[in-house]
């Protein structure tokens, strides 16, 4: 049967590509003004590096500037820290009254207050010979525990806290941002990130008093530690309108997995109240610095701020100098190679940029909506035959579809809508592609006396034609998702998985209503159905069997190697390959492209114009059906810039059309190798 394309769902699907492509061309210039990246790394490891190598801090923070820092991420007190530090003593009254016992307690208004009853072992005593320091540490301890656990004292001329806690604990208690330390970093021609951790049962008074310590400090980003967002649960409104009246952007810390964020209760919920401004933050997690190499690690960042939207770099320290290197020759090394790579690639360097508000015309929202409507009609009519003999059908059910898709994105809801439609996108336009190219050569006869130079420049030419269709679906996922959550990646395409596995389902149906899955055509009245029923009906060979074992293992390793988690590791040469390939090349392709989809396609040209048996050219269409999945599905990845997707999709094809011309070439040699031996 020769499958007709209803031309009216064409047409609608070409006015769905041109919406489409008006939100990407707005996405992509949202994405072109957002690349001010926030170079920054702990205060703290920078005094660590000085100490470790002997330098005077002052040093250490002018060189960090030279090499190119923008910000220095601050965190919160601890007695901990400032036991180390000598700014604050925290003790528990046990040891003072150890050292009373044992003659080692000096000052004699301390013995006097042992001798009196008023030292408790169970308290913990603090003192400090830093005003600014002393008072920020009992405005602190007051917030946090109450008055009547903090009673202050005088002893020795100077104010004390008796504070009723347990010492283990007390010592990691936090105790809010340290004025001195963000004003010696701003000093020193830093932004301060500002790290803080929530309260327990935060109140609007525990955030005001927070963002008080922030008064006359330059501030980039605020950035939570521990796992919930300052004024969580119940005062995120008081955090959300503090940042908005100093200007500050939200970090999000990217997940170990590069998938969404580090927990943080409350984190998203407040994303939200300050309409997204916000920044994704990456740092190389601690135990991969201990192995990575420095190039590795530098060549990282550029990928990471490319291709995952990151514009918060907070960077580590390498904890082991390269040879014939100090480690702090070794760490500032980095630092400027890093920052001079970033510029390279055209980032500048201040205060981290975030999305402007971004939300595309319902209208042309929904005529993205409609075209994928249309899409799904289509691909019905290209396996069924009995519907695509009745176009009045066709359009039936083209019109319910329509309004499904349309009504809620007219109405400014929709959220589920659009990710049926990207769903659909990235499963329907890849597989009408494949059918389309299929249809072209269904009814012309395999030509043998085709010369290889001619084979492989039609093969190549129809490889971009059918690229060419399934980045239609690739526009139409990006049309459907863009928005600043999805760049963000707040929200998420669901369904990566099943991305790879059903344009083969779909375009395996298609196959199997043109062509004979073992040769011959198609008989009258025979389609898909029958040809599964026969198939059912084969007797089992052990050489069937074992194909079948083959196909298994390749589709195991296939859906366990994709996506976010892989559940497969990527051997060390296929990285290094990897490397050269994101060195060489603006957007490196994705290999499931580059060495099996395309590659397949060329050949897939080839075996049916040696008329090789169908079941060969069967499994090649399968495997070029993975290639123009994933140019669609490579989409879905909305962090990544569209132009770089666009890049990396058409890099694929080129190199992929290369690789397949080569196998075509020993494809050729083995054909004649073989035709002569049978001859013979």
């Amino acid at each position: 049967m020769k499958f007709r394309y209803n031309r009216l769902l064409c047409l609608v699907i070409l006015i769905g590509l041109v919406a489409s492509l008006m939100i990407n061309v707005r996405r992509h210039e949202v994405e072109q003004r957002n690349m001010t990246v926030d170079f920054a790394i702990d205060y703290e490891a920078l005094l660590e590096l000085a100490e470790q190598d002997g330098l005077p801090p002052a040093k250490v923070l002018a060189d960090a500037k030279e090499a190119g820092f923008t910000s220095l991420a601050v965190y919160e007190r601890t007695f901990k820290k400032m036991n180390l530090s000598g700014k604050a003593t925290a003790v528990p009254g046990a040891t003072i009254l150890e050292r009373y016992e044992s003659g080692a307690l000096a000052s004699a208004e301390w013995r006097a207050m042992v001798e009196r009853g008023e030292i408790v072992g169970t308290e913990v005593y603090v003192t400090s010979h830093d005003p600014l320091t002393f008072r920020e540490v009992k405005e602190d301890l007051i917030q946090r525990l109450g008055k009547d656990r903090v009673r202050p004292f005088v002893a020795d001329g100077r104010e004390a806290l008796a504070v009723k806690a347990q010492y283990k604990s007390f010592e990691k208690l936090h105790l809010g941002m340290p004025t001195d330390e963000m004003r010696a970093v701003n000093e020193a021609g830093f932004y301060v990130i500002a790290r803080p951790t929530n309260y327990v049962k935060a109140t609007d008074e525990d955030v005001a008093a927070m963002f008080r310590r922030l008064d006359g400090i330059r501030v980039s980003e605020i950035v939570f530690s521990d796992k919930q967002a300052l004024g969580a649960p119940d005062a995120l409104d008081a955090v959300a309108k503090e940042c908005a009246a100093r200007d500050l952007t939200l970090g999000l810390i990217e997940a170990p997995t590069q998938l969404q964020f580090y927990k943080q209760e409350g984190l998203l919920e407040l994303a939200k109240k300050m309409d997204y401004r916000a920044a994704r933050l990456y740092s190389i997690p601690k135990d991969e610095m201990e192995k990575i190499a420095l190039p590795t690690a530098i060549e990282r960042w550029v990928n990471t701020d490319e291709e995952r939207n990151i514009r918060i770099d907070l960077v580590r320290i390498f904890e082991k100098p390269a040879p014939g290197k100090t480690l702090y020759e070794t760490n500032m090394e980095y630092f400027r190679a890093v920052h001079d790579k970033l510029a390279a690639h055209g980032f500048s360097f201040g205060p981290a940029t975030w999305f402007e508000p971004f939300e595309p015309s319902p209208v042309l929202r929904a005529l993205v909506m409609i075209g994928v409507a249309a899409a799904g009609v289509l691909y019905l009519s290209l396996v069924l035959p009995w519907l695509n003999r009745r176009p009045k059908y066709e359009l039936i059910l083209f019109a319910v579809g329509a309004l499904v898709m349309a009504v809620p994105v007219l109405m400014g809801h929709g959220g589920k809508i659009r990710l049926l439609a990207s769903l659909g996108s990235a499963n329907l336009f890849p597989a009408i592609a494949m059918l389309w190219m299929l249809d072209r050569i269904k009814d012309r006869t395999p030509d043998d006396s085709w010369s290889l130079p001619r084979l492989i420049g039609a093969a190549a030419l129809a490889l971009w034609v059918t690229g060419a269709l399934s980045f239609i679906g690739a526009s139409y996922l990006s049309g459907s998702l863009s928005d600043v959550e999805y760049f963000l990646e707040v929200n998420i395409f669901r369904g990566i998985k099943l991305t790879f596995v059903l344009p083969l389902i779909l375009v395996a149906v298609g196959f199997m209503q043109r062509f004979d899955l073992f040769g011959g055509a198609l008989a009258d009245g025979e389609d898909a159905w029958t040809q599964l029923r026969s198939l059912m009906d084969r007797p089992i060979t052990v050489q069937m069997l074992a194909a079948l074992f083959v196909a298994l293992i390749a589709g195991v390793i296939f859906i366990a190697r994709s996506g976010h988690n892989m559940g497969m590791p990527v051997s060390g040469l296929e990285i290094r390959f990897r490397a050269f390939l994101e060195q060489a090349m603006y957007a490196r392709p994705r290999s499931k492209e580059l060495l099996i989809g395309h590659p397949a396609f060329m050949l897939a040209a080839f075996v049916w114009a040696r008329k090789w048996p169908s079941i060969i050219f069967f499994a090649l269409v399968m495997a070029a059906t993975i290639g123009q999945g994933s140019m669609v599905e490579t989409f879905a990845h909305m962090r990544t810039p569209i132009m770089m997707s666009v890049a990396r999709g058409i890099g694929g094809i080129v190199l992929g059309a290369g690789i397949g011309a080569v196998l075509m070439v020993f494809a050729e040699a083995w054909h004649r190798f073989f035709f002569r031996a049978k001859k013979a």
